[in-house]
């Protein structure tokens, strides 16, 4: 694996998405971290780097879509001049759209990919933010959750092609979850829902964020 190692000294690293970097932060105090992944990575990070002034900043929100995140994305992210940004969202998107219909239309492909265009784009524009795109994922545990793969795939791809586009780490999070289900069981890492991390699943998330990230 290629050496990244972008994480420097000052930084102030935002994580932003859904209910997956949510996990409970309170909104009440700025600085609360939830209780998943990005509370993981925090207490690694500063322990990697006890003499720096990292910032690590939770703004998920449980139930987020692409959509309502672009909504608030001037406040939660742009107005905060992040320097690290990752960035884990679209399975809410699958959900909703599976209720619709099993398999999504063009225009609802099309208006992902520039939803989450405009983020990047503005992020690129307004700050020197790294950034770090995680891919969004589901495990077939429920079995019924195999139906939603054909929401979910053409995501993947929207989302692996912008990190082309935009020069940011990739985190192949669906694959990295799934083979990591096949060995120790699915619900290991998701539960009873294919979405929702245990905290075994919220240490998966945060070592392959440190593997791609800052190995």
């Amino acid at each position: 694996m290629k050496k990244t190692g972008i994480v420097q000294e000052n930084d102030r690293i935002l994580f932003i998405g859904d209910s997956i970097t949510d996990v409970g932060r309170s909104r009440n105090f700025d600085g609360d971290l939830g209780d998943g992944f990005p509370f993981l990575l925090a207490a690694e990070l500063l322990h990697r780097y006890p003499k720096s002034n990292l910032k690590i900043l939770n703004r998920g929100v449980s139930g987020d879509t692409l959509a309502q995140l672009k909504n608030r994305w001037e406040e939660d992210c742009l107005d905060l001049s992040p320097d690290l940004v990752t960035i884990l969202i679209g399975v809410n998107d699958v959900w909703q759209s599976f209720e619709k219909n099993p398999v999504p239309s063009e225009e609802e492909l099309e208006m992902f990919e520039k939803n989450y265009r405009y983020l990047l784009k503005s992020l690129a524009q307004r700050t020197d933010a790294k950034v770090v795109l995680m891919e969004p994922f589901l495990l077939p545990y429920p079995k019924d959750r195999m139906e939603w793969r054909r929401q979910l795939d053409p995501r993947i791809q929207i989302v692996r092609r912008l990190a082309k586009d935009y020069h940011a780490v990739l985190v192949p999070l669906d694959g990295l979850l799934n083979a990591a289900g096949i060995v120790s069981d699915y619900q290991t890492y998701t539960g009873i829902d294919g979405v929702h991390p245990t905290l075994t699943g919220h240490a998966h998330i945060a070592k392959a964020w440190l593997d791609y990230v800052d190995n």
